[in-house]
């Protein structure tokens, strides 16, 4: 059972460890599967290991944006097991893979036997929240080229591939731009030789450039994660 793949599980202690592996099973999803819908109730938590989950934002236009992004550095619906059962949010399936599952209840219980369980998922909570914060002050300042730039530098680390498969409309969508403004940027992006974009593959050439070219808020959240992760081994060394 690979839940060493995901960064959270891993930095755990091995008595941690130990009250949430019975209760952890690894499924496969596939890119744009719902996990669920705001309102829905949250029986499972997930923690992803090669998938990746977006957090979108529905508006009663029908526009959805996405206020976060999560991966194999973190968990998602944490706060089913806090007493946050109501989803505030849709969990979109970002990118398919696999995923590790824990019944809601049997996190609950485990976190309750243990004092650095409990304070691990409250720490991810902090950083989840900080993300959106990030976000929504990103979306607000941020040209649309640096934003690109930092979504994509984001999700390739959690992929940890340098090709992904995306559709300009849905990149449109999860920042929130018209699809023309993808297409413009993407196109200076391959101009300028960062990546190569073709039907919907996104291929990266320079990773260094992007990051030159990405806003401040990419560093700022990857920097919460470490900060997280960082916290559990030396708590648990």
């Amino acid at each position: 059972m690979p839940y060493t793949d995901n960064l959270l599980l891993a930095s755990l202690s091995p008595g941690d460890t130990a009250l949430l592996l019975p209760h952890l099973k690894l499924v496969h999803v596939k890119q744009h599967q719902l996990l669920f819908a705001a309102g829905d109730e949250l029986p499972l938590t997930y923690f992803p290991v090669t998938a990746v989950v977006s957090l979108v934002v529905g508006l009663s236009n029908g526009v959805m944006i996405e206020a976060a992004m999560v991966g194999r550095d973190g968990v998602v619906s944490a706060t089913s097991a806090l007493d946050g059962r109501v989803a505030v949010n849709r969990g979109v399936i970002q990118l398919g893979g696999d995923i590790m599952v824990c019944a809601a209840g049997e996190l609950k219980a485990a976190a309750l036997q243990s004092e650095t369980l409990l304070a691990t998922l409250l720490r991810h909570e902090q950083a989840l929240f900080a993300q959106s914060q990030q976000s929504t002050a990103c979306m607000a300042e941020h040209h649309v080229q640096a934003r690109l730039c930092r979504w994509l530098l984001r999700a390739r680390d959690l992929a940890q591939s340098d090709i992904l498969y995306f559709t300009q409309e849905y990149l449109a969508e999860m920042l929130g731009v018209r699809r023309t403004s993808v297409t413009m940027v993407a196109h200076t992006l391959q101009e300028a030789g960062f990546i190569k974009y073709s039907r919907g593959k996104i291929q990266f050439v320079n990773v260094e450039g992007l990051r030159e070219g990405a806003c401040e808020c990419y560093e700022v959240v990857k920097s919460h994660y470490e900060d997280l992760l960082g916290h559990n081994r030396r708590a648990s060394s």
